[in-house]
């Protein structure tokens, strides 16, 4: 079967029996940024993906592996809208064209809360183009990361979900597509479970840290921080909730036609010959 991953820190511990454990070897894995990973799914030229959740809710035919997610509960760090102007002075937004719920995202907290008419134009993941001709920029992943808050106004996205709605907010899961699960004799939901389970050991975390720490020139307690404190890795009671609000909210703003059913993958029954 064909895994589609993000090629950011925060898959690593959700990636661990993938690239160090036998879970590697049943799969063919490639990584890319989140938008392309659900376009792969929607395509046919990968049978698993950890999308983004607004793009679940435009792609037919897919079921979600159940427990594991990318989600927050607090700051998450990695999700920022970065300005040199105060939030009530923002009219243009420039949006990396690697998001696709963050870019929701946005869109919601200015609609339902930040009020005012903002232009949202995609561009490509570059903080200081971005700002040269707009107000602000919404970066996410590992180029968020690396900004230096010090000098810019920026608000958390997952932090401000969180304040206002009081409600964990989910930016991305596994998903499979039916007819690759339908054919499969795996166990994907404990096989995805496990790899996070293992990633997310306190010896494992201590070696991603040591990995992406020359990577992304920030230091490795910073990134167990982020790894352990930021990120949520667990698609819990919680956090269905949380989604299924971003669904309502991405629905009445327009950015979805409706709410979609949450419809999960299955443990498959093995039948033993006698």
């Amino acid at each position: 079967m064909r895994i589609s991953a993000i090629s950011y820190l925060n898959t690593a511990p959700l990636m661990w029996d993938f690239e160090h454990g036998a879970a590697g070897k049943q799969f063919e894995i490639t990584y890319t940024v989140p938008s392309r990973c659900a376009a792969e799914l929607a395509n046919g030229t990968a049978d698993i993906g950890i999308i983004p959740s607004l793009a679940y809710a435009s792609i037919p035919g897919l079921r979600i592996l159940p427990g594991v997610a990318i989600a927050s509960k607090n700051a998450v760090r990695s999700i920022l809208l970065v300005s040199q102007k105060p939030l009530e002075e923002i009219r243009t937004v420039a949006l990396d064209s690697s998001s696709l719920t963050s870019v929701a995202l946005v869109h919601i907290l200015f609609e339902k809360y930040w009020r005012g008419t903002r232009t949202f134009v995609s561009h490509a993941p570059d903080l200081g183009p971005m700002l040269a001709k707009y107000d602000a920029a919404l970066l996410i992943g590992d180029p968020a990361l690396k900004i230096d808050r010090s000098c810019y106004r920026t608000w958390d996205l997952a932090e401000e979900w969180v304040r206002l709605t009081r409600q964990p907010f989910v930016f991305a899961f596994w998903a499979v597509r039916e007819d690759a699960a339908r054919n499969s004799t795996l166990d994907l939901p404990a096989i995805f479970q496990d790899s996070r389970n293992h990633g997310l050991e306190p010896v494992k975390i201590n070696q991603i840290a040591r990995i992406w720490s020359p990577k992304l020139g920030i230091g490795e307690d910073d990134l167990r921080r982020y790894l352990t404190s930021n990120i949520h890795y667990f698609l819990d009671d919680d956090c269905l909730n949380g989604l299924q609000l971003f669904y309502q909210y991405a629905s009445e703003c327009g950015l979805l036609p409706a709410a979609p059913e949450l419809r999960f993958a299955e443990t498959p029954l093995i039948s033993h010959s006698i």
